[in-house]
């Protein structure tokens, strides 16, 4: 298989970054629109996650950036629903497809020997994992 170039690394990266700024946007509308007393705790917690969701755009940018990239203001659509339900499992889509792409990524950083960055994401992929516990629980998986 052939080696990842720096540039294509980059590009994905700022995917990524884009994909940060979305579940942003996205936990915040959720949380803000959940309806039902169940959810008071869990709105509580989305919260959280939208901060978290910030931290990782910023450690992103930073390491594009440091990378010699220039990193994107492009944001994704977040995706809405008027369902509670929905939502969360909306929710929990995104955190399964960033846990695959941090995984991919992980490894593609490796490959041209960018350790920092590695750990970087490794840090991000952590919390994303987290943000989807989370999410299963509560929705009962």
């Amino acid at each position: 298989m052939a080696k990842i170039t720096k540039k294509e690394l980059l590009a994905l990266l700022n995917k990524d970054l884009g994909l940060e700024y979305t579940a942003m946007v996205q936990y915040t509308q959720h949380q803000g629109t959940l309806k039902g007393a169940m959810y008071q705790t869990l709105q509580k917690e989305l919260i959280i996650h939208a901060q978290e969701e910030l931290a990782h755009a910023t450690i992103l940018v930073a390491q594009i950036d440091y990378l010699g990239g220039v990193p994107t203001v492009n944001v994704p659509p977040a995706k809405i629903s008027a369902d509670s339900v929905t939502m969360l499992k909306q929710d929990l889509a995104g955190e399964n497809d960033a846990i695959a792409r941090y995984s991919k990524r992980i490894r593609q950083a490796e490959e041209l020997d960018l350790y920092h960055l590695a750990q970087q994401l490794r840090t991000i992929l952590a919390v994303e994992q987290e943000h989807a516990m989370d999410l299963e629980q509560a929705l009962g998986k």
